[in-house]
């Protein structure tokens, strides 16, 4: 059964605004997402550190439900804010987390704002919606989906392939990128059953036009069979490790 979905309150925006109830500092480190028709980088995954290099657990083990939405609001901010003083000239893959957006509208302004300030072109931000996230219900996270495609924004949907099923949210609104789990990509050349599993999502997102990213690929041969099954957006260790406040260049494998 779906839970109810999160209503509005504007008092929150003003909460997230100023940071209210965040109690700890973080920044980013970022991965590109390759494009290897072109060997150029489609995206930039920002993804939130520690001020020490902590790693992503670290920070959001510190995340609980009365500082979820100013954590989220202010990930936004300072993902637009780093990449814009990085001088990132690709798109900005930012996650989100669908409970903490009590209403698309009102909880984009942040965002808006912020990409005003530090001069970042909204065309170029990615929302990418993360697996593991408890999701409030199925009508809620479409509204925000359909909101953001709307207003120009790409919308993505992360570890696919892991954990409950997202076919629903593909049927009802499907994002402009899906991300294979890393668990679907690990020794793909060599495993039959995962590469029946693959090549029926490439199928389906063919039909629904949308792209796949592989990510969490490490080894030449899983990018290889990959990339014989017409995959061209890739992710992982094998291209480049995540940079701390820092844009990596990729290598592509020949």
């Amino acid at each position: 059964m779906n839970k109810p979905a999160v209503l509005f309150d504007e008092s929150h925006c003003e909460q997230c605004a100023c940071g209210e109830g965040l109690d700890f500092a973080l920044t980013f480190a970022f991965q590109p997402i390759v494009d290897v028709t072109n060997e150029s980088v489609y995206a930039y995954e920002a993804l939130v550190r520690g001020l020490g290099g902590e790693g992503a657990h670290s920070v959001l083990s510190k995340v609980n439900g009365k500082n979820r939405y100013s954590f989220d609001q202010i990930c936004r901010v300072k993902a637009v804010k780093l990449a814009a003083r990085l001088g990132m000239k690709t798109r900005l893959s930012i996650n989100f987390m669908p409970n903490a957006v009590y209403n698309p509208e009102y909880c984009i302004r942040t965002t808006l704002a912020a990409a005003k300030t530090y001069k970042f072109d909204t065309r170029k931000i990615i929302f990418e919606l993360i697996e593991t996230e408890d999701l409030s219900s199925l009508d809620h996270l479409v509204g925000i989906i359909n909101t953001y495609q709307e207003m120009g924004f790409h919308t993505a949907l992360d570890d696919f392939g892991a954990g409950y099923s997202r076919y629903n949210i593909l049927m009802a609104s499907p994002p402009n990128l899906l991300k294979l789990d890393m668990a679907l990509v690990r020794d793909v050349h060599k495993e039959p059953n995962k590469q029946a599993v693959v090549a029926g999502i490439i199928t389906m997102m063919d039909q629904l036009g949308g792209r796949i990213v592989a990510e969490g690929v490490e080894t030449k041969e899983e990018y290889f069979w990959l990339r014989s099954q017409g995959i061209t957006l890739f992710q992982g260790y094998l291209f480049a490790k995540p940079g701390f406040e820092c844009l990596p260049e990729p290598y592509f494998p020949c």
